[in-house]
């Protein structure tokens, strides 16, 4: 994934009169041979209504978080309620009120909801793979700028982080909720280094884990559910030297051919679908070894029970 968030400014907005926050989960039908699918549905807040009182509405004022993403030459503007929030979110926000920074933790608010979708008291059965690969590939001089031709190939090989620092394209804030609510994590260095690691749980939940080894993708795709909560994961492969403490990109994203795409020609990619932010209408489509989500739900999953609850389950 290109894209990234260039503006994110706090705004006021005034819901529409009667529309309700409510999710609503179509569950999939039993015994189908189809392909199934979870699926969310909720009221599409038209922005004009801002203009109106809020003695006409009879409504409270609510706080969204405007976004602007450039994805890949595209601007994408997502309002996100931040009164509808489930977790305790604070930014940093500076003169321009744009938000510079955030920490997420829990809301006391919510400790029962948490008690339903996390491992409190119990032992995890699942675990999230952080993408630490991914991390490294992101950083300056790292593939990206090989990639808008900034450097030549030697951008291709970089530093594996000693350290977790999540990021929009390392799913930072799901990464962070999941977390909170006491799942389990490995990074890409511990899969790959030990694959049955992931044998050790009832599911695995793979974030945008975009560059992964092929022990790494093997280890994953083996598994019997496999929860792909981020589009564009498993895309394209690299290999690691941890003699060296690093990783080199070997196939995927357009190289070394032009015409490659994902790198291990993944019957399964569903890179198209990273760039609905949204989110407003979300699925999970089975496969072979678990279920996908349909977009890049770094917004939704801050506010929206129902995925939270999907990801439980």
């Amino acid at each position: 994934m290109i894209g990234i968030i260039t503006v994110f400014v706090i705004v006021q907005y005034i819901p529409i009169f009667g529309n309700s926050d409510d999710v609503v989960i179509k569950k999939p039908t039993s015994g189908s041979n189809t392909e199934q699918n979870i699926s969310q549905t909720q009221p599409i807040f038209n922005m004009t209504n801002a203009i109106m009182s809020n003695s006409t509405l009879h409504t409270p004022i609510k706080r969204w978080i405007l976004v602007n993403e450039d994805v890949e030459g595209k601007i994408e503007t997502v309002y996100v309620p931040i009164d509808d929030y489930l977790f305790k979110v604070d930014y940093e926000i500076n003169e321009q009120k744009e938000v510079t920074g955030k920490t997420i933790s829990l809301n006391p608010v919510f400790d029962d909801f948490y008690n339903q979708i996390g491992f409190f008291g119990k032992p995890a059965d699942a675990v999230v793979v952080y993408p630490l690969f991914t991390q490294a590939a992101y950083n300056q001089n790292g593939f990206y700028d090989y990639y808008d031709k900034k450097c030549d190939s030697k951008c291709l090989t970089v530093d594996i982080p000693t350290e977790i620092i999540p990021i929009y394209q390392t799913s930072g804030s799901s990464y962070t909720i999941l977390k909170l609510l006491n799942y389990d994590v490995a990074t890409d260095v511990d899969v790959d280094k030990n694959p049955n690691i992931l044998q050790k749980y009832k599911k695995v939940i793979v974030l945008h884990n975009e560059y992964v080894t092929q022990r790494e993708f093997d280890a994953i795709t083996n598994h019997p559910n496999v929860i792909y909560l981020f589009p564009n994961s498993m895309y394209a492969k690299v290999q690691a030297d941890y003699n060296n403490n690093t990783i080199t990109l070997i196939r995927g994203h357009g190289y070394p051919d032009s015409s490659v795409d994902n790198g291990f020609d993944w019957k399964f990619d569903n890179s198209d679908f990273e760039y609905d932010i949204k989110c407003d209408n979300w699925q999970f489509q089975s496969i072979d070894n678990g279920k996908m989500l349909n977009c890049y739900p770094t917004f939704r999953i801050l506010l929206d029970k129902g995925l939270l609850r999907t990801i439980f389950q």
